[in-house]
């Protein structure tokens, strides 16, 4: 067991997004949450409910770091470079359980997105983002997204910084 849970992870996923709606309340971006009849829980369902380009779709992977856990923002398109990843954190890319995840960020897998997470979570954003006018994340359950700059994700997510940890966005990759 990873230690005692912490307050939000025993909300469920109905409450998951009503934290990220009044987290995002504070930044003014409350009301562009957009809620689905359907799953967003991929890559592919998320851009299919959203009528956007997969690429679009701001994922959020939750790996392993000590007793807490690194989130990593990426493109759609994009893949963990395991080379980079260990040169960006000084660990290797060890993605958590969907029971780690629950516990270390609040949200259930589907919906784990970059807001109103857990103490032991940080956050960061990677440089395949900055490509689009807006990107989509979670916005705290398997049925949501967030239409975000990527100066906007930054602000709202309180992320520690922008890294280079993804392949397969650069036209030369």
């Amino acid at each position: 067991m990873m230690g005692s849970r912490w307050r939000f992870a025993k909300g469920g996923k109905g409450m998951s997004i009503e934290r990220v709606r009044e987290h995002l309340k504070q930044f003014g971006l409350a009301e562009r949450i957009l809620e689905f009849d359907t799953s967003s829980a991929t890559v592919e369902l998320a851009a299919q409910a959203a009528g956007v380009a997969p690429e679009r779709i701001a994922k959020t992977l939750s790996f392993k770091d000590g007793d807490g856990c690194i989130l990593l923002v990426v493109a759609g398109d994009a893949r963990v470079d395991n080379k980079k990843f260990r040169d960006a954190f000084g660990v290797k890319a060890k993605m958590l359980t969907p029971e780690e995840a629950l516990e270390l960020t609040g949200h259930a897998v589907g919906g784990v997105c970059p807001f109103v997470v857990g103490p032991r979570a940080k956050v960061y954003l990677d440089e395949s983002l900055r490509r689009f006018e807006t990107v989509l994340p979670a916005a705290g359950n398997d049925r949501s997204a967030v239409t975000l700059t990527p100066d906007e994700l930054y602000r709202a997510s309180k992320a520690i910084g922008w890294v280079d940890a993804c392949k397969g966005w650069r036209a030369e990759e």
